[in-house]
């Protein structure tokens, strides 16, 4: 029985280990693809990004097959030292040498695949060894116990066991398990324990993304550093690389109706013209001094609201110098997480969903701020809040999948929308407050009815849904993904564009009160900010850290970013 289990947990720690690497080799295979299909040739993008999609939408069914033909394969060739994957070009690795088309390019991704499994094969050899010289009882999994818990704009782990030590990838990986926020309720969306379902991996808790956005990649050691219009960073590139028309890689795209992609030619106007920013700069930071969830700042511009671990910190950001809190909110309990707070337009008083499920409302006119009242419902986290524009009603999304209706008024919960099957992560309401848009970490983006209470529309993608913004001006949503994607939908037809200069998972988004122009930020450090519709790119600023949470002040003049460096930040929008 013992030799038995020996047998299974050493199959167990082996398929763990490999399942874990392949994992890596498909991210870095997609980072190397993003970075070379700018350079292809139109028509070649469009030929590679289409194969792209099609390997996304790849069943179970034809993995299985693909990978017996895979074997086959092995057996009949086992003297070939790199046995390529099955191609229908047939190509050799001698064709990576004209890797500037279609057939380059795949004949690239295969010789790295090929590679990399071996390397794989190798390394899984050498760990089965090794467990086999220590004692079977030892446990899988020796880091921290504490693992993140739960979803919020989207953020489960992005390791469900952790690996043993001296098997993390970077010093990056490593402090992911170390800096963990949440040891029992939910935690940047997706908790185990209150998630109906867990169906692929998912990014760390806000204080495991604020370790660094990119292991691979040093902190900056400037806060900030601004690069205004990035996309005209090809120009440094060499010029023998091939490019779209205009010298420029493309990072924007229009997908139609058919899901043909085309890069986007940008109007001549598209970065000037009244209400369109040409640069931000930083005024102040705030060290919060715990992983700042959740900003807001308060239509005076005066005031700006921090949420981490147990408190809102305020801050009186109206004169210039070194930032300290006027004021602590204690709120849920100590070692919860604030998800969201959001303020009544009034500036009167604070709602602080969290890790927890209830809501706090806090009676900011008070000589010392206090809690006026509470709100309680089933579900065991709040993910982020919106208030309608009569400031009546406050909208609640839930670790439950549920979105909570609260009557401000008399404190009472008057309906719920039911139909995300995982976590709610995000929502906005349109401009006349009659729709409500959500989304989950199901992969979808609901639109609901809030006269009639039903579910008016349903968009599915292939990614969780981690933050989303309505545009004021209206038609536009846009779509923060797990994938790194920022993707444009028109609310009533199905063109829409999708954006990539992100290179994580999209945790905030924001529109700016014009329409004109938003911002997003990810695990990656980046604030970036884009044109509506289409998203060219108007400035882009790197922090020393995951940036997990923004807003825009009313007049569109500031910006305020919450980090996982323990501060916020506070630029001014330079027009």
């Amino acid at each position: 029985m013992q030799r038995h289990y020996v047998m299974y947990y050493e199959m167990s720690y082996g398929l763990n280990i490999e399942m874990h690497k392949q994992a890596e080799i498909v991210k870095r295979l997609s980072a190397i693809c993003a970075q070379i299909i700018p350079f292809l040739t139109q028509e070649h993008q469009q030929q590679v990004l289409q194969a792209v999609e099609r390997a996304k939408q790849v069943t179970m069914g034809e993995l299985n097959s693909i990978v017996g033909q895979q074997q086959l394969q092995h057996l009949s060739h086992h003297a070939s030292p790199l046995p390529l994957a099955p191609h229908p070009s047939s190509m050799q690795p001698s064709s990576l040498s004209g890797a500037s088309g279609t057939s380059g390019l795949l004949a690239l991704s295969g010789a790295l695949m090929a590679q990399a499994q071996l390397a794989t094969k190798e390394d899984r050899v050498a760990q089965d060894g090794e467990n086999r010289e220590h004692t079977p009882s030892r446990s899988v999994s020796s880091s921290p116990a504490e693992s993140l818990q739960d979803e919020r704009t989207g953020l489960k782990r992005k390791r469900e066991e952790k690996e043993l030590p001296g098997h993390s990838d970077s010093d990056g990986d490593k402090s992911d398990y170390n800096l963990v926020v949440d040891e029992d309720p939910p935690s940047e969306p997706g908790s185990p324990g209150h998630s109906p379902s867990r169906r692929r991996e998912l990014p760390q808790s806000p204080a495991s993304l604020g370790s660094s956005g990119s292991p691979a990649q040093p902190k900056e050691q400037s806060p900030v550093a601004f690069e205004s219009h990035p996309h005209l960073r090809a120009a440094t590139l060499s010029s023998s690389l091939p490019t779209i028309p205009g010298g420029k890689p493309a990072y924007s795209f229009h997908v139609s109706a058919d899901g043909q992609m085309q890069p986007v030619p940008f109007p001549p106007d598209a970065l000037i013209g009244s209400g369109i920013p040409r640069h931000a700069r930083q005024l102040h930071t705030l060290t919060h001094g715990e992983v700042v969830c959740a900003v807001t700042i308060s239509n005076s511009t005066r005031h700006v609201y921090t949420g981490g671990k147990g408190c809102v910190k305020v801050w009186d950001v109206g004169q210039p110098g070194t930032k300290t809190a006027v004021a602590q909110l204690d709120c849920l309990n100590r070692d919860n997480y604030i998800r969201s707070c959001k303020l009544l337009p009034d500036g009167r008083s604070l709602i602080v969903g969290g890790e927890a499920s209830t809501l706090s409302i806090w009676d900011l006119a008070a000589p010392t701020p206090r809690i006026k009242a509470e709100l309680t419902s089933s579900a065991p986290a709040c993910y982020a809040l919106a208030i309608s524009p009569d400031a009546k009603v406050c909208f609640s999304c839930c670790s439950d999948g549920n979105i909570v209706v609260w009557d401000l008024q008399n404190q009472t919960l008057v309906r719920q929308f039911q139909g995300h099957t995982d976590g709610a992560s995000c929502i906005d309401i349109s401009n006349y407050g009659t729709k409500l848009w959500t989304g989950g970490l199901d992969n979808t983006v609901r639109c609901w009815d809030l006269r009639e209470g039903r579910q008016l529309q349903q968009h599915d993608f292939s990614s969780q849904i981690f933050s989303l913004g309505y545009c004021p001006m209206g038609e536009w949503l846009a779509v923060g993904m797990e994938s790194s994607n920022v993707e444009i939908l028109h609310v009533t037809k199905p063109d829409k564009y999708q954006l990539h200069l992100h290179e994580s998972c999209v945790l905030s988004l924001k529109f700016a009160s014009c329409g004109k122009w938003f911002v997003s930020t990810g695990k990656d450090n980046l604030l970036n900010a884009w044109r509506a519709p289409y998203g060219a790119s108007i400035f882009q600023s790197k922090e020393s850290s995951s940036v997990l949470s923004c807003d825009i002040s009313v007049n569109d003049k500031f910006i305020v970013t919450g980090s996982g460096d323990k501060k916020a930040t506070v630029y001014e929008v330079v027009y």
